[in-house]
């Protein structure tokens, strides 16, 4: 139990991103098929075919709703009985545990309504509406508008909408990508991409208003944007909110395009849409991430200001020399607690017990050492960037430079975290109650599987083009994990001028996975593009990576 509280933060945050995914596929499939493919039934050639996949998978995506929201809800009631002094059924009666008990009653109660007896007749439509509803509701109720004194019932509307565009829009790409892969004549293509488009903007419309309304509530100002947590993710949702509206935008002229001329190929509108899904469900996790800092018009001290920002990022020429081991904080209080102990002839204490939630010391020789660890992984990185972008221009023999992702993955397995093993004194296992230490092994594994696959892709190793797709799925992955990465620091500036760096680099990893996904899937000049433009983005994550300071 000790252990589930020590993770207790990130592993939330993992599980919440997966709820509202799973959320959003569920609603959006629901619309889906309610108000676009049903109407179309008599139309469409393969249409009850359709409907059958389409309900199919809403239906996983509602059993993944109740899992997950299960998983989250159950996680939060243990770590509230283990802290206070509650019994389940108290804590059970709070509005989050009764919240989440809803929305897996509706995600469990939508599996009969999406099967084949209930497809026809006055119930189909309204039933799975009105489930949808009801599990909207209660989800709108574990936001942070529900926490809110002031404007309450507003921002509860507010975030209602703003989850019904999600669903409406990204939630249902994925049906939108499957009808397009199962639909195999034209007139079918044109009735489906237009009925989509006009869902989408819908879905933005509805992401837009909302989200501008809930901007001013919960930001509040300019300074809220650029000087607190909360600003600074709700800038990377914008962001890739903006790349997902260029999809979009490319989306629709191909609709346009296919309502003038029956021959136009629609390859395009799968595989941009294929993009889509990554990058919003990217912002979802993003918007997980959200709920574990307070909204930015909250924290009225301890902001960054733009003079802060400009001083941290001023040029510096990048430290390529490391202090030694026993220079660090935790060394040294080690050494000290060492000295102690033997001098009244008892065990030495460990300086830093992993999962404490003692945050562990720091001095200029840490910070020295964390900076030269991240100036090195750009050289790696900028190399790797540089390689392959060497490679695509013709350069045959240097298509080994995915191995350099194994030299990046085994530098940083030994130096990411000096206190734990092999550097430090506290054992491999030991160390996973650290959340920090668990994500930097995390990225690591992944650092590994990208060179392995790619390499292997590389030098025909690996034929399969499902293997191909495994190098820029975990290349986005790793990026979106980045956004929800948080670093053990107590002073509150330092952090978010920490986070300043990291978005950038969570935002150019995602579009350098996404980037490479359009080379392999999109042919022609478009996917010739994407093949030029995912190295360079390894590139500019080698220069972000250079450019980091802690100090």
């Amino acid at each position: 139990m000790e252990l589930l509280v020590d993770i207790f933060g990130y592993l939330s945050i993992i599980l919440h991103g997966l709820v509202i995914v799973a959320q959003s596929m569920t609603l959006g499939g629901v619309l889906f098929l309610v108000f676009l493919l049903r109407p179309l039934m008599k139309v469409l050639p393969q249409g009850a075919d359709l409907e059958r996949r389409i309900a199919r998978l809403t239906i996983f995506s509602a059993i993944g709703l109740a899992i997950t929201e299960t998983a989250g809800t159950g996680l939060q009631v243990a770590v509230l009985m283990s802290t206070v002094d509650l019994s389940f059924f108290d804590v059970m009666q709070a509005p989050f545990a009764l919240c989440g008990t809803i929305k897996v009653i509706c995600a469990l109660a939508l599996i009969p309504c999406l099967g084949r007896r209930m497809s026809s007749g006055p119930l189909a439509a309204v039933l799975p509406l009105l489930i949808g509803a009801i599990e909207l509701t209660a989800a709108t109720f574990t936001t942070h508008a529900y926490a809110r004194l002031d404007n309450n019932v507003l921002l509860l509307f507010v975030e209602g909408l703003h989850q019904f565009g999600a669903a409406i829009w990204i939630g249902a790409i994925p049906c939108f990508v499957l009808a397009l892969s199962k639909l195999h004549d034209a007139q079918s293509w044109r009735l489906i991409g237009p009925g989509f488009s006009r869902m989408s903007m819908i879905g933005v419309a509805s992401i837009v208003i909302s989200g501008a309304i809930m901007s001013v509530f919960y930001i509040g100002s300019v300074p809220g944007f650029y000087g607190t947590a909360y600003g600074v993710m709700v800038g990377a949702k914008i962001a890739m909110f903006l790349a997902l509206l260029l999809f979009g935008l490319g989306n629709l002229l191909v609709t346009e395009r296919l309502r003038r001329n029956e021959e136009t190929s629609v390859v395009r509108l799968r595989r941009f849409a294929e993009v889509e899904i990554g990058i919003g469900f990217t912002i979802f996790f993003a918007a997980a991430s959200l709920t574990s800092v307070p909204p930015a018009v909250d924290l009225t001290t301890d902001r960054v200001t733009l003079h802060e920002i400009a001083v941290r990022n001023a040029p510096v020429w990048p430290r390529f020399t490391s202090p030694d081991h026993d220079q660090l904080a935790i060394s040294e209080m080690q050494s000290q607690l060492n000295q102690e102990a033997a001098q009244r002839g008892q065990a030495a204490a460990q300086a830093n017990v992993p999962g404490s939630g003692v945050l562990p010391p720091r001095n200029a020789d840490d910070i020295a050492w964390s900076e030269y660890n991240h100036h090195w992984a750009g050289i790696f990185v900028l190399l790797i960037g540089l390689l392959a972008l060497l490679n695509r221009a013709g350069v045959g023999w240097l298509k080994h430079w995915p191995l350099l992702f194994l030299l990046m993955a085994g530098f940083l397995l030994v130096r990411s975290d000096p206190e734990v093993w092999p550097m430090g004194s506290e054992g491999f296992w030991i160390a996973w109650r650290d959340v920090e230490v668990a994500q930097h092994r995390f990225f690591v594994l992944l650092i590994v599987l990208f060179g392995v696959f790619e390499w292997a892709v590389r030098t025909g190793r690996l034929r399969s083009p499902k293997a191909a797709l495994v190098f820029p799925l975990l290349v986005s992955v790793g990026g979106a994990m980045l956004l929800t990465h948080s670093h053990q620091i107590s002073n509150v500036k330092d952090q978010l001028l920490i986070e300043l760096t990291h978005t950038p680099l969570a935002l150019a990893g995602v579009s350098a996975g996404w980037a490479r996904w359009l080379e392999l899937r999109l042919p022609g000049r478009g996917g010739r593009i994407a093949g030029w433009a995912w190295p360079i983005c390894f590139m500019l994550v080698g220069v972000i990576l250079l450019w980091y300071r802690e100090a």
